[in-house]
């Protein structure tokens, strides 16, 4: 085993010298690249970097010892525009690979670390390729586009024993651990009702626009991989794609994993035994969506109950925040969300349990990969924030609310067998077909 590999695995003693602030130029990169042997450098390819996969190669290359040594998109736009952006800030992309097709950057060896910030529908089989290619890797949140992908991912991971961290960084915030710890001492009393939500008045559809030649530049049957085929339209491409079910989720799946997240590692919760949703096209109804626009979901647990309640184009959320969650218990209910997390106590409770404002303290995005990076010069994957298992379970969970909706039923999860009581919803919703040749790998 080379020197630069035992290293990757191995090593557990972290570099030397203070982290770098996130809006230092990328020039400050290259002179900590230099104080790093090259044989101990960490090579990182980026697939989709359009998006948070390109927040997510920010945040890496704010590490030491990282080589951006690939990109990858679809979009020849999109690359142009990122290089262009490197080079404002006096990056060296000479020696950067592009490629418009994920498995050519798999297939170069010299690449340790595969970051993948494409649309949800592809982060099934770009992550388990990855880990069959010995790539360890971060994938972007929702980790599958279903049920069936997340099992498949959990297994992929298994059996190649890949470090894999999923972009729920909300888990690696400081505030967030600290409102949890605060949470596990009891004081609130017994927690009958969680409260998740999500007011997002800055998310809007496109509108309705007729199908369109493709752009120059894009090769969209990439784009459309495992979906349907269908002509492309302007209203249905990058940052819209996660209003259609071909690729997505909606807010549910967009902003639920994150949230959902919290409610579940508060209670100490994994899988509920009723769903029940309601919801639709109430904000626009004449724009390009099919995933609901306003959405309540109710989940039941053995001993509390969850409401999941989303709506776009609004922002007056509950306790005056546009997302949270809220712990309500007898004494006094716990709120939490990324700006900071309070302790609102019960008027009538005996026990005086009010806390103050703790606002955010860190940079969760910086901090997840962080982790990341640490957890694989260490290889002690027990010390990583969000595992593909730990992402499943909320993803899971987060399916669960869209498929009641898209049935128009409530259903029940049996815990035995980890499927749906009903076989015709399992039959309907537990696994995506896949089209144009592509397939989910079975293990």
């Amino acid at each position: 085993m080379s020197s630069r590999r035992k290293f990757i695995q191995q090593s557990s003693v972290s570099l030397a010298g203070t982290l770098l602030a996130s809006s230092l130029p990328y020039a400050s990169f290259a002179s900590f690249l230099k104080k790093v042997a090259p044989s101990d450098q960490l090579n990182v390819g980026v697939i989709g970097v359009n998006g948070m996969g390109w927040t997510d190669t920010n945040a890496i290359l704010q590490q030491q010892g990282i080589n951006l040594a690939a990109i990858c998109d679809i979009d020849e736009n999109v690359i142009a525009r990122r290089l262009k952006e490197l080079s404002d800030k006096k990056f060296n992309t000479s020696k950067i690979k592009i490629y418009s097709d994920y498995r050519q950057l798999l297939a170069n060896h010299d690449i340790d670390i595969v970051i993948i910030g494409t649309p949800d529908h592809w982060h099934a089989l770009q992550m388990i390729d990855a880990c069959s290619a010995g790539k360890h890797v971060y994938v972007e949140k929702p980790c599958g586009n279903s049920i069936g992908e997340c099992n498949a991912m959990i297994a992929a991971q298994e059996k190649y024993q890949s470090i894999v961290q999923v972009g729920q960084w909300q888990r690696s915030q400081q505030h967030f651990k600290n409102a949890i710890n605060f949470l596990d001492t009891g004081e609130l009393g017994n927690i009958r009702t969680v409260k998740v939500w999500c007011y997002q008045g800055w998310m809007k559809p496109k509108p309705i626009v007729p199908d369109s030649p493709v752009p120059k530049g894009v090769d969209y049957e990439k784009w459309l991989g495992p979906a349907p085929m269908r002509n492309f339209n302007s209203s249905r491409f990058h940052f819209d794609f996660r209003w259609f079910w071909d690729y997505a989720g909606g807010l549910m799946t967009d902003w639920g994993v994150h949230l959902l997240d919290y409610a579940l590692l508060g209670m100490k919760a994994n899988y509920p035994t009723t769903i029940a949703a309601l919801g639709g096209k109430f904000a626009y109804p004449n724009l390009a969506e099919e995933t609901p626009d306003t959405l309540t979901a109710l989940y039941e647990f053995d001993h509390f109950n969850l409401m999941w309640d989303h709506a776009m184009g609004i922002d007056n959320g509950f306790y005056g925040r546009d997302h949270g969650i809220a712990f309500i218990g007898n004494n006094a209910t716990l709120i939490l969300n990324r700006a900071g997390w309070e302790v609102i106590e019960e008027k009538q409770s005996i026990q005086k349990v009010a806390k103050p404002l703790e606002k955010v303290m860190d940079d969760g995005v910086y901090m997840h990969m962080k982790n990341f990076v640490d957890v694989i010069r260490s290889n002690k994957k027990d010390k990583l924030h969000c595992s593909i298992k730990d992402a499943s379970l909320v993803a899971t969970v987060a399916q669960m609310g869209n498929i009641s909706y898209r049935s128009s039923q409530r259903i029940s999860w049996d815990k035995a067998i980890n499927e749906f009581t009903d076989t015709t919803i399992n039959q309907q919703y537990f696994t995506k077909k896949y089209y144009n040749g592509y397939q989910l790998p079975k293990f």
